[in-house]
């Protein structure tokens, strides 16, 4: 199980850390969202899904 963001498309719209914050973090400095914890839950899912470039993988 494994959860990605390409940082190439990712535009830090924070969207992801929104929903699922115990994934997710917004980087303020680099403008972009990083992966906090590779635990694969419901919102983690759903914050891929949301993700308005597709810049997140999410694999079980």
């Amino acid at each position: 199980m494994s959860i990605k963001i390409n940082l190439e498309d990712c535009i830090g719209c924070g969207v992801c850390a929104e929903l699922s914050p115990e994934n997710f973090k917004l980087d303020e400095a680099k403008g972009t969202s990083t992966v906090i914890s590779q635990d694969v839950t419901p919102s983690a899912k759903e914050a891929a899904d949301s993700c308005p470039v597709s810049a997140i993988t999410v694999t079980e």
